[in-house]
């Protein structure tokens, strides 16, 4: 469920959400315990669910209720050119190991 959907609801209709998820809970535990258990990503949905009614649930019995706003609409912003990468003189670049060297002399051959 969304936190939009739980802003909808009532302390009360929250307080009764609450519920019925930690009982989903409950027998989703002893689903995982027992080996019967087939969705496991519900668990953490569940989990994730009866924190975020509760969340709601605080905020309205609180009255710090935060405000909804519309997403801001989306500007395009011009691509950045990419730019050649300059490369350092070749007296700062690192030697190549000898025995790589020795390597790539053979397979030329």
């Amino acid at each position: 469920m969304k936190a939009a959907d739980a802003r909808a609801m009532t302390v009360d209709q929250l307080d009764v959400e609450v519920l019925k998820l930690k009982k989903e809970q409950f027998n989703l535990r002893f689903q995982r315990a027992t080996g019967q258990l087939e969705n496991t990503s519900r668990v953490r949905e569940v989990r994730r669910d009866i924190a975020r009614m509760l969340t709601v649930a605080k905020q309205k019995r609180t009255g710090n209720e935060p405000e909804v706003k519309a997403a801001p609409a989306k500007t395009e912003r011009p691509k950045a050119r990419r730019t050649a990468k300059a490369r350092p003189p070749k007296s700062s670049r690192s030697k190549p190991n000898p025995k790589n060297r020795a390597k790539a002399k053979k397979s030329k051959k």
